[in-house]
């Protein structure tokens, strides 16, 4: 369990494909989250509104498709950077 995390860097991997994992949303500690320039899919998974700490989520770059999920309004006043530009 990475209980303690703040920061999940995985961007511009490009080798990560596939949909975003719902579990990312179990790790409260985070407080910066990028997955930007891969080839991630599918929508946003509501449980990333667990995330309430965190500061920064980045997603741009991706073929992420669908509606942002309501759920993200959870995270609060703490975000304060939210780019999911360069999807679909």
């Amino acid at each position: 369990r990475l209980t303690n995390l703040e920061v999940l860097y995985l961007g511009k991997n490009m080798n990560l494909v596939g949909t975003i994992p719902t579990e990312l949303g179990q790790i409260k500690s985070l407080l910066r989250l990028n997955l930007n320039s891969n080839q991630l899919v599918g929508s946003i998974p509501s449980e990333i509104g667990n995330l309430t700490k965190l500061r920064v989520m980045i997603m741009s770059g991706n073929i992420l498709s669908g509606s942002i999920p309501s759920e993200i309004g959870n995270v609060g006043e703490a975000l304060e950077q939210f780019d999911i530009s360069e999807n679909k």
